[in-house]
């Protein structure tokens, strides 16, 4: 955490003086702009190779224990959170065809209420099912 309150004003600080070299003309100003995303590119792979390296020996420690004893049930929990997210999204294209069809078919004839709300709750339960999928997922777990 501590090395992205670090990195994060430097960050700043490039986009600010690329922004300001972008207003100079001239191929000059071209090549600082490339030496400053060139910067960037290699500050930001410093930064990774930081967060990913290895910190406290403690900390590691605890980590490898904690992915000991729980491997399946992150890979459980990774797994739920798939099932929402794709049905989720699934569910909200669906009920915008659905929904944008029934409103349609509604300004025509009226009388079409009560079908055209079952078929947009028909599109809803596939976000149902993957709650199911991930409440099974879970209790595995």
């Amino acid at each position: 955490m501590i090395t992205w309150l670090i990195a994060l004003p430097v960050i700043v600080v490039v986009c600010l003086v690329t922004r300001l070299l972008l207003r100079r003309s001239g191929r000059a100003a071209l090549r600082l702009v490339i030496a400053a995303d060139a910067l960037l590119f290699v500050g930001a792979f410093a930064l990774l190779a930081v967060a990913l390296g290895s910190g406290d020996a403690q900390a590691a420690a605890t980590a490898t224990e904690v992915a000991q004893d729980s491997g399946s049930g992150s890979a459980a929990l990774i797994g739920a959170a798939i099932s929402v997210a794709g049905a989720s999204i699934g569910a909200s294209i669906a009920v915008a065809y659905t929904g944008a069809a029934a409103i349609a078919a509604l300004s025509e004839r009226p009388e079409l209420f009560g079908r055209a709300m079952v078929i947009v709750g028909l599109a809803e339960g596939i976000a149902i099912y993957g709650l199911v999928v991930a409440i099974i997922l879970i209790g595995r777990a």
